[in-house]
């Protein structure tokens, strides 16, 4: 029986040993090979490499083999011990490779995540509406796509096609009708005189440019001719100066109003505004604006102060924070804070409060809310942390994250994240149902749907931590979970919470769309100033109120209100 070990082969044997070796007698290098076999496999072949050693070392030296057998002993133990070393060696390697190849593998599915996740994010649209949602972040866009598909779902039920809806054209806008008639009344057959029928009516919008004209305030001054003809001195009368929101300034409440509504509720910058009163024949520089927006934020000060006390004395409030970007500030990047309480349908006081500050530090929120010591809703930076309120999570930030690791798995594709965000969207049906109901019965009922799904949600969460790649967005989003579980369950104590902070982000975001157009702010004052008008504005808007209507009224009444009662009732709420 011939035997081929490590690459040789020997004569036939008669030594009980070689029983033990496969009969064709072969043990390949690529059963040693770290590269080819597990290591299981090479341990199961330990014993046959250490005879494939021993035959080797009698093959070569013959000759110079002793006849002592403890010597003999003793040469194989020093075989056996130098090859257990290199066998040492090479599970060190296959560990280290092994060890290798899987950081490869999970830098592998990291770079996919990425890519699908930014292919997601540059073609797909950007809509984060799901079916039971409670609050919607993008309004506009579902309301779009509602309409649209409503005439297409009717012709399914009615079996017949329907006309779009046109919109309709308020009541009470000025009418002004136009005829058109024929101009022969005679009838073509028998040459009679036509009667009138009847007619059709139909309406189109005309729109007129702002009309702009300029009060000009005249104040006669008055003399006494007799005290004139004795000598006597004259006491010259003159009617006072009409209270003004700026002294001795062209800007009426009016044009006031026009340009922070313009700036602050369309987003429209002043370079913009100054080329539009250019065309209606007004030299009105943006420096001259920027002046006046801060003379006003200053004015309105006593009113802001007004906001922020009734702000803090709520339950329950909300906040966020974004970028802006400061030339005059030495730091790359300054934020602004939003706080604010109640939501549009929500009864009591609806305050929206913007405070500029040149870092995200949680210094910023601890100085504002100094205090207080209610609820307030936040995403989860840590910042928020070092107030003294009791903080509620956001699951909308929560969805979010399992919501990028669903788009990283591919289109077509699905894992673990499907079962999170199908299991966050049953807590979102529940609070949909709630919407219209009372903080109690929201309560019992959290208690009873949403308490169980929660725990169901955080045993699934325990048990996946382990099992996914650390550097997975998935593995992210359980972490990120994990870590908010406290806060995000803390909706579930009382019937006023919500749960999510989307009510923040949707106070916000007016900013953010006025930043892409006008990208910066010069000076720290400027910045400021901003916030100022930016809290009217949004406070305006979640009491119903149209801005430019608000604040035209508001200018006008502010000279005079020199007290605490009537600063009180030019409150927007």
């Amino acid at each position: 029986m011939a035997l081929a070990v490590a690459g040789y082969r020997y004569p036939k044997t008669d030594t009980a040993s070689a029983a033990t070796i496969p009969k064709r007698g072969l043990i390949c290098r690529s059963a040693i090979n770290p590269l080819d076999r597990s290591l299981n496999n090479l341990n199961k072949y330990r014993h046959l490499v250490v005879l494939a050693v021993t035959i080797t070392a009698m093959k070569k030296t013959p000759k110079s083999l002793p006849d002592d057998v403890e010597l003999l002993k003793k040469m194989l133990l020093e075989q056996t011990q130098k090859l257990e070393r290199k066998l040492a060696q090479k599970d060190r390697r296959i560990a280290k490779l092994e060890q290798a190849n899987q950081q490869l593998e999970d830098k592998l599915q990291q770079l996919l995540e990425q890519y699908n996740l930014a292919q997601y994010k540059k073609y797909s649209p950007t809509s984060e509406s799901y079916q039971g949602d409670g609050e919607v972040l993008n309004e506009a866009e579902q309301l779009c796509d509602e309409e649209q598909a409503q005439p297409e779902a009717t012709q399914t039920e009615a079996e017949k096609p329907t006309k779009p809806r046109r919109p309709r054209i308020a009541a009470e806008l000025p009418r002004v009708e136009v005829i058109h008639d024929i101009d022969n009344k005679t009838c073509a057959c028998c040459g009679h005189a036509l009667h009138r029928m009847g007619e059709e009516v139909s309406e189109q919008i005309e729109f007129i440019p702002a009309q702009i004209r300029v009060i000009k305030n005249i104040r006669p001054k008055y003399s006494c001719r007799a005290c004139e003809n004795q000598g006597t001195t004259v006491a010259i009368q003159i009617a006072d100066v009409p209270p003004a929101i700026i002294p001795k300034s062209m800007a009426t409440p009016s044009l006031l109003a026009q340009i922070i509504s313009s700036k602050m509720h369309y987003g429209l910058p002043l370079y913009r505004q100054e080329k539009m009163f250019g065309q209606a024949g007004i030299e009105l520089s943006r420096q001259t604006m920027s002046r006046w927006l801060i003379t006003c934020a200053d004015k309105l000060e006593p009113l802001l102060v007004l906001m922020k006390n009734t702000l803090l004395e709520q339950p329950v409030l909300w906040a966020d924070e974004t970028t802006v970007n400061v030339l005059d500030v030495e730091k790359s990047t300054c934020y602004m804070w939003v706080y604010g309480c109640g939501l549009e349908s929500s009864t009591g006081p609806k305050l929206v409060l913007f405070d500029y500050q040149d870092g995200r530090g949680g210094k910023h929120p601890k100085a504002y809310l100094d205090g207080y010591k209610g609820y307030l809703h936040v995403d989860g930076y840590a910042g928020y942390e070092q107030t003294e309120a009791t903080l509620v999570g956001c699951w909308a930030h929560a969805r979010r994250k399992f919501v990028e690791a669903q788009k990283a798995q591919g289109k077509g594709k699905t894992g673990k994240a499907d079962w999170a965000i199908n299991h966050i969207q049953k807590l979102y049906a529940l609070e949909s149902k709630l919407k219209t109901q009372s903080a109690e019965v929201k309560y019992r009922e959290r208690q009873k749907v949403a308490k169980p799904l929660l725990q169901q949600l955080w045993d699934w969460l325990e048990k996946s931590k382990d099992a996914i790649p650390k550097e997975s967005l998935l593995s992210k989003a359980i972490t990120y979970s994990l870590n908010q579980w406290p806060k995000l369950i803390r909706y579930l104590d009382d019937g006023k919470l919500n749960i999510d902070n989307n009510r923040a982000e949707r106070a916000i975001k007016p900013f953010v769309i006025g930043r892409k157009a006008w990208l910066f702010a010069n000076t720290t004052s400027g910045a400021k100033a901003s916030a100022a008008l930016y809290s009217l504005v949004e406070t305006a808007k979640i009491n119903g109120l149209e801005p430019y209507d608000y604040l035209t009224t508001l200018f006008k009444e502010l000279p005079t209100a020199n007290s605490p009662e009537k600063l009180t009732k030019l409150l927007p709420f």
